[in-house]
């Protein structure tokens, strides 16, 4: 059975979201969509909820999002309970973030990397699995409990 992504991006990464797109399709991923679908203005906030709400609720086993730089999407599904985004523009934070912090989504800032230096970093983070080490566990527990307290 093929990993579900959910990809989602603002005006700014609709380019680079089309792009990561059609390489996922090239691999047979299943892709949920979760917009924008042009380049006309909109708020990344709204994408990346989309895109955390899925991953979240099990539409989807991870997620990718993008915007300008990554940073604000980043920054905005960190806030969604249960969410684990990590922005990396390079294959060894895109897969050991997942191995070591459990990461979810990856987000990427579409005019920071180009479309194929995205897609190494994209066959990273899906080919990667948490280590299920003691040590990982034990620090992912401590960020899950600081995310309780809220």
């Amino acid at each position: 059975m093929s990993m579900r992504v959910a990809i989602g991006s603002d005006h700014a990464g609709f380019e680079l979201k089309e792009a990561i797109k059609a390489f996922l399709a090239s691999e047979n991923r299943e892709v949920l969509d979760v917009g924008t679908y042009s380049k006309d203005p909109v708020d990344y906030p709204d994408f990346t909820e989309a895109v955390g709400s899925a991953v979240r609720d099990a539409r989807a086993e991870r997620g990718i999002i993008l915007c300008a730089s990554g940073v604000g999407v980043s920054m905005t599904a960190n806030r969604i309970p249960g969410i684990r985004a990590g922005l990396c523009h390079d294959t060894y934070s895109a897969h050991q973030g997942v191995e070591h912090d459990d990461m979810n989504i990856l987000t990427l800032g579409s005019r920071v990397i180009g479309p194929e230096p995205a897609w190494e970093c994209v066959v990273a983070f899906l080919g990667a699995t948490f280590s299920g080490e003691e040590r990982h566990v034990r620090r992912l527990g401590k960020m899950l409990a600081i995310e309780a307290e809220g």
